[in-house]
């Protein structure tokens, strides 16, 4: 019972030594951006709107760190999203709403390199029991791709 309980811990520990303290989960899809957060961010809500879906909220972490006395480098989440996409895919199966709307993650590292980071659509796949051949996997995968790439785009 015990090892069963400090293994995971045991491997957390294990990568994150591996990893220089960050673990990173395999389903991330990573890009990096010539701009600030606040732009690369600004610009993938300009991209989303472009494309018809529609933003539901954009979170700056960094100022709710500083709204509690802490600090936390430039870090800002939008959540957006599409019902032609988003229903099919709950129509589905419906925990997938859990992980819907889609986010991005757009971050400054400690060398100030910008990071946008997601999930990628085929671990929403697996995680709820979407066939991973589903086409509303596939074109989330696409609408996602082409729009962090508009956003990091340098111009």
């Amino acid at each position: 019972m015990f090892m069963r309980r400090i293994a995971p811990a045991l491997a957390v520990s294990f990568v994150l030594s591996l990893s220089g303290g960050a673990a990173m989960a395999a389903d991330l899809i990573h890009k990096t951006s010539p701009h600030s957060v606040s732009v690369t961010i600004d610009r993938l809500a300009a991209a989303v709107e472009g494309a018809g879906a529609k933003v539901f909220a954009r979170v700056d972490h960094a100022a709710g760190a500083a709204s509690v006395g802490g600090e936390l480098r430039p870090t800002q989440m939008l959540m957006f999203g599409n019902p032609k996409l988003g229903t099919p895919a709950m129509q589905a199966v419906q925990t997938a709403g859990l992980d819907l709307p889609l986010r991005v993650l757009a971050y400054a590292d400690g060398e100030g390199v910008v990071h946008v980071v997601y999930h990628d659509p085929a671990e929403l796949a697996a995680t709820h029991g979407i066939p991973a051949d589903a086409e509303v996997i596939a074109k989330m995968t696409g609408a996602l791709g082409n729009l962090t790439d508009k956003a990091i785009a340098a111009d």
